[in-house]
């Protein structure tokens, strides 16, 4: 791996290089290469993820001052999701860098969407911890700057059931369903009734001309309830 040269890609220099190397070592990695002193990055993703969400609602929270909250989690929700963690990595081409075991090598693991966004959540994570709030709050802004204007100007399609799955799985395992309560209406002007099942409990409701339609209105009046059952 290259520190430097990618240290230039992120526009940061780490004091403790230590952290980078953690938070772009993979858990094949380490259980390839038992040896290896140096940790996965796993804990760093779990904290870079708070702190990407707490970034982000600092900022929404600020600047769109007349918002009410339920909007103001639907534009969290764009804006901090795998989609757009992905974005960044590929553009900070964090793949390449990456410390993967063999068969993860071989499986495409550096093109691989959850292990790309997941190296940037850690990167985040690390940076914190490299020099703390004002640093990365600087990091994320300036590296998301383009999808966060894109979702406040209305830009980036929110695709609700995508997003309230990945929200609900970085909790742990999820059983997740969509069930149609009841259609209406002749076979030409149908409406459909759809109810999001999470762990047995209906958390979103929706309507819409079809099953797809109102399956995205259920997830997306989940996003808004969010609070209310698990993040």
């Amino acid at each position: 791996m290259n520190e430097l040269d990618f240290q230039k890609r992120l526009k940061y220099q780490f004091q403790n290089i230590g952290l980078l190397n953690n938070a772009l070592t993979h858990s094949s990695y380490i259980n390839e290469e038992k040896s290896e002193p140096i940790g996965s990055n796993e804990r760093l993703e779990f904290l870079g993820d708070a702190i990407l969400d707490a970034v982000i609602s600092d900022y929404l929270y600020k600047r769109l001052e007349n918002v009410e909250e339920g909007e103001l989690t639907k534009l969290r929700a764009i804006i901090v999701c795998e989609r757009s963690l992905v974005s960044c990595g590929k553009t900070l081409s964090i793949g390449e860098y990456l410390n993967l075991g063999k068969g993860e090598l071989s499986s495409g693991g550096r093109n691989r969407c959850s292990i790309i966004a997941d190296a940037m959540e850690a990167v985040i994570g690390a940076i914190y911890l490299d020099r703390g709030w004002t640093t990365v709050q600087d990091f994320v802004m300036r590296t998301f700057s383009n999808l966060i204007e894109d979702a406040l100007s209305g830009k980036l399609y929110m695709d609700y059931k995508t997003v309230i799955q990945e929200k609900l799985q970085s909790h742990g395992d999820a059983d997740i369903s969509y069930v149609v309560e009841k259609e209406e209406g002749p076979d030409h002007d149908k409406t459909f009734y759809s109810n999001l099942i999470f762990n047995g409990q209906i958390i979103g409701s929706g309507s819409g001309r079809s099953k797809k339609e109102a399956e995205q209105q259920a997830a997306k009046q989940a996003l808004e309830r969010g609070g209310t059952f698990v993040f």
